[in-house]
C-alpha cells in the first residue's frame, strides 16, 4: 500500500484575495505531478486574463457565464478581457451550466427543485468554488477542450477570484457520476 502526502491550502475566508495564492499553488501543483490541462471558472474575464498570463505552456480552458445569466442578451465577460485571454493562448468557453441549465428555468417557473441542482447543492456543501470546479470540467469535457484520460485541474471561486483548486478525473456531463474529485490543492474553510 503506498501513501501519498499533499499539501493542501486552507483559507480562513473564500474571495477575490485567495486568487495569486491558489494560481501560485496551482502552478507548482501541474509542474510537479505533471498536469497538463488546467479549467478556470471566470465571470468578467479578471481571473481569465490573470490565470492565462500564468498559464501559457498549458492546455487552459477558461469558462464563463452563459450569454443571459444575469440578463437577458448580456454576456459578463468583457471584451477587452476576452482579447487578452485569447491572446496568452488559452480557449474560451461559453456554455450552459452543466449543473442547473434547464433546470433553472424549471425552478423559477414551478417554485421546485429538480435533480442536477439538488447535485450542486450537495456539491456547496464543500464550498461553493468546490461545484463550480466539478461543473466547469462537466463542461470542458463536454467541449472536447480537455483530454478525457488524463487528470485535469480546475480552478474556481466563491464569487469574485479564486479560493478553489481540485485534481479531477473528468467525465462528460451525460456520465457525470464518472467524474472524481481526487486531490483537493486548495479551499477556504468557511464559506
Amino acid at each position: 500500500m503506498s501513501l501519498i502526502e499533499r499539501t493542501v491550502m486552507y483559507f480562513e475566508a473564500p474571495g477575490k484575495q485567495n486568487t495569486k495564492s491558489v494560481l501560485r499553488a496551482v502552478r507548482e501543483y501541474a509542474e510537479k505531478n505533471c498536469v497538463d490541462d488546467i479549467v478556470v471558472a471566470s465571470t468578467t474575464g479578471e481571473t481569465g486574463v490573470e490565470t492565462a498570463k500564468l498559464f501559457k505552456d498549458f492546455n487552459l480552458v477558461v469558462v464563463t457565464h452563459h450569454s443571459g445569466f444575469s440578463k437577458p442578451s448580456f454576456q459578463e465577460l468583457k471584451e477587452e478581457n476576452r482579447q487578452q485571454i485569447s491572446a496568452q493562448g488559452a480557449k474560451i468557453l461559453t456554455a450552459s451550466h452543466a449543473l442547473s441549465g434547464g433546470e433553472r428555468a424549471i425552478r423559477k417557473k414551478f417554485g421546485t427543485i429538480e435533480p442536477l441542482e439538488i447535485i450542486a447543492h450537495a456539491l456547496r456543501l464543500f464550498g461553493e468554488g468546490t461545484k463550480v470546479c466539478v461543473e466547469i470540467v462537466l463542461m470542458a469535457a463536454d467541449a472536447g477542450l480537455i483530454q478525457m484520460n488524463k487528470d485535469v485541474i480546475a480552478i474556481a471561486g466563491s464569487g469574485r477570484g479564486a479560493d478553489t483548486a481540485l485534481l479531477m478525473k473528468p467525465a462528460n456531463s451525460t456520465r457525470l457520476f464518472d467524474a472524481a474529485i481526487k486531490e483537493i490543492i486548495a479551499k477556504p474553510r468557511n464559506f
